[in-house]
This record gives structure tokens, C-alpha cells and sequence, in this order.
């Protein structure tokens, strides 16, 4: 079953096109991860999804669960399920971490509130009454981030550089949390996949110049992107042919 469809989306900010009619296809129950370089399109794709700002398609469709949200809010969006991990999570002056987390949840439980945060390698008892303010590292701000996604069971996230600010030693739980969500329903779309992440996905699909050029299972793919797929900013190019 298709969670999320994108049609023939194409996208312009400031007089520059960012994604060219692209097409995109997610099924339920799956981890979906988008390779490519940096200014690929990738993090423009998870705002429009998400329906943030100025990132309004000037043609095409977004479809969740089979219903046409392109014109819809982030809101609107964001109560039909769908939610967005920025690549740099905010701060919340005055806000305590545990409050952050139950704010997304239909139903506060303060034991899965600390479940959600021993998932991403934080002890309960040292962050619960903290705020989520300057005295928070980048690292911990993530962490956190990805622990209220945990908590709030949304039908589809986008994680836009899921890796981005986390150590290695943690990173190997955050992956595991990941596939954890998978286990209890969640659906993925994961934006930006480092390697060590896109192996845990389902579908992996190539994005060059805002266009998908491959897709396919994710070490085929990655060996497709390291081999064959020179970045090129101006040339979009098929999956027969090399960017030169």
C-alpha cells in the first residue's frame, strides 16, 4: 500500500528551479531512503512535503494516503500524521524537555516519554527537567528531537539528515530506533541517508539536480551513486548515463 506519492513536482525559489517534475513513490511499512549530493534537492523535497514557507510546487501533486495535501498547511498535514525532523532542531526557551516531547503526543505518557529518550541514548532522570534552550548541545538537541518523533507515533517521518550532529556511538541507536518505529507501524521517508543509514532502508532512491535518476535496493544504488554519478549543478542526467 502507498503511503506517500509525488507527481511530477517541480519547484522554484528566487528565480531558480529546485526540483524538475519529479516523481516520487513511498509504500507503508517501509524505510525509504534519498541519496545524493549536497544541493540535490533533498532537504527542498522534505519542506515541500511538510508544506513549509515558500516551498509551494508550481505544479504537481502530493498525495497522503491517497488524498491530495498540496494545498494544505503544515498543520493540516501535521494532523493527518506527517511530521519533519529539521536538520537543526530548534530551541525552547522555558520549555522542559519532557514538556517538548508530550506536546506532539495525542495522549501524554510519561513512561514512554522516558522510553523515547532512553532510545536515543539519554538518561531520563538528567534531561526530563531540563530546558530545551542554549544548554543543550546540537548532539542532545537531535537526540531529543528524535525522541519526541518516537513518542508522538506519526504515520510518516521525514528525518532530513538523521546522522547530522550525532556521535558515533550513538548513531548505531538511533538506527535502531528507527527500525524499532518500523516495528510498531511507523512509516519513513528518510531525506538524507549516510551510508550507515541508508543500509537499513527498503527502497533507496537517487536524487541529482531535483530529479530521481535511479532507485532501487540501497547498496545497488550506492554503488550506482559512487561509481557513475559525478555531481553536476546544470545536467540532469538518465540512469544510463554518467554526469559529466
Amino acid at each position: 500500500m502507498e503511503i506517500l506519492r509525488i507527481e511530477k513536482i517541480s519547484l522554484n525559489i528566487e528565480g531558480r528551479q529546485i526540483l524538475r517534475d519529479m516523481s516520487l513513490s513511498v509504500e507503508a511499512n517501509t524505510i525509504h531512503s534519498i541519496l545524493g549530493s549536497n544541493a540535490a534537492g533533498k532537504s527542498s523535497l522534505a519542506y515541500l512535503i511538510m508544506g513549509c514557507g515558500d516551498y509551494t510546487a508550481q505544479s504537481g501533486k502530493v498525495l497522503f494516503s491517497g488524498e491530495d495535501i498540496t494545498n494544505l498547511p503544515v498543520y493540516g498535514r501535521a494532523k493527518r500524521g506527517l511530521t519533519l525532523a529539521w536538520q537543526e532542531p530548534a530551541r525552547f526557551e522555558g520549555l522542559t524537555v519532557k514538556d517538548y516531547i508530550a506536546v506532539g503526543m495525542k495522549n501524554r505518557d510519561d513512561a514512554l516519554i522516558a522510553e523515547s529518550l532512553h532510545q536515543v541514548l539519554l538518561e531520563p532522570s538528567d534531561y526530563l527537567e531540563r530546558q530545551v534552550d542554549k544548554t543543550l548541545s546540537g548532539g542532545e538537541r537531535k537526540r531529543i528531537e528524535l525522541a519526541a518523533i518516537f513518542a508522538m507515533r506519526p504515520k510518516l517521518v521525514i528525518l532530513d539528515e538523521p546522522d547530522s550532529g550525532i556521535d558515533i556511538l550513538a548513531l548505531d541507536n538511533i538506527i535502531n530506533m528507527i527500525k524499532t518505529l518500523k516495528k510498531t507501524g511507523q512509516y519513513h521517508n528518510i531525506n538524507y541517508s549516510p551510508e550507515e543509514v541508508s543500509e537499513i532502508a527498503d527502497v533507496t532512491s537517487l536524487m541529482c539536480s531535483g530529479s530521481i535518476v535511479h532507485e532501487g535496493k540501497p547498496k545497488e544504488v550506492g554503488k550506482y551513486f559512487r561509481d557513475k554519478c559525478i555531481p553536476c549543478p546544470t545536467k540532469i542526467f538518465s540512469d544510463k548515463e554518467n554526469c559529466a
